[in-house]
């Protein structure tokens, strides 16, 4: 290559990782905020995976059982109350619609590689974070007893 070849090109940008005070200043584009959240709720589910089996072991054991599953979620146990019981239910069931509705995103755009535009990205990202949320909402408005 030519000395006027190399000095007329422009300067390439230089990204750095995102350390810890720009970390909560920093605006995440929304294709990435629900990829992020798409491992947030991984490791939501696989950390609360003993308080699955507890809650499946406990309901289906026997009826005494049942009614310390319900008792655990209405009066509280362990000297935690009931409502916070029911709050990490309804962490559970955010994590396990975001995990799944954004799996199914990601399994369309590694199969599909023609279709994938950052806009398209921006709009599945917003479908899903819509959708979830709304089903999060409806689920925790039932878990809750509000209908």
């Amino acid at each position: 290559m030519s000395e006027t070849a190399t000095s007329s090109s422009k300067k390439r940008p230089q990204f750095n990782n995102i350390e810890f005070p720009s970390l909560i200043t920093y605006r995440w584009p929304l294709a990435s905020l629900a990829s992020g959240m798409h491992r947030v709720s991984g490791a939501i589910m696989f950390f609360l995976m003993p308080f699955v089996i507890w809650m499946f072991d406990s309901s289906i054991s026997s009826e005494v059982s049942f009614a310390r599953f319900k008792a655990a979620f209405n009066i509280g146990m362990l000297g935690i109350p009931g409502f916070l019981w029911k709050l990490v239910a309804l962490g559970l069931i955010w994590a396990m619609l975001h995990h799944f509705i954004a799996g199914i995103r990601h399994l369309w755009m590694d199969t599909h590689h023609h279709h994938v535009t950052k806009d398209f990205g921006r709009q599945t990202a917003a479908v899903v974070l819509g959708l979830t949320l709304s089903l999060t909402a409806v689920l925790g408005a039932k878990l809750f007893g509000l209908y």
